[in-house]
């Protein structure tokens, strides 16, 4: 355990940051799941809303350093995939 003022107070820092970082990924993989659903079951406007939506968070992610730029180019770029796939079918 943390003993000086400092390290308890980067365990506080820590703590925020690590529960603020839990929720956004959580947000980006339930936007991920149900713009795939929403494109699989043949609702694609709302597949591509939904689309738009996820985009944006993993832009936020991104920019708040919790995705890396590669991942976050990779993940739009599946999902968009499998959007217009399903779009196709």
């Amino acid at each position: 355990m943390a003993n000086s003022a400092s390290a308890l107070k980067r365990v506080r820092q820590t703590a925020r940051r690590t529960e603020r970082n839990t929720a956004l990924k959580s947000r980006v993989k339930t936007l991920r799941k149900q713009t795939l659903q929403k494109a699989e079951s043949g609702e694609l406007e709302e597949a591509k809303a939904f689309f738009s939506k996820f985009s944006s968070a993993v832009d936020v992610a991104t920019k708040k350093n919790i995705f890396h730029k590669n991942k976050a180019a990779n993940l739009k770029s599946k999902t968009n995939k499998a959007v217009k796939a399903a779009a196709a079918s």
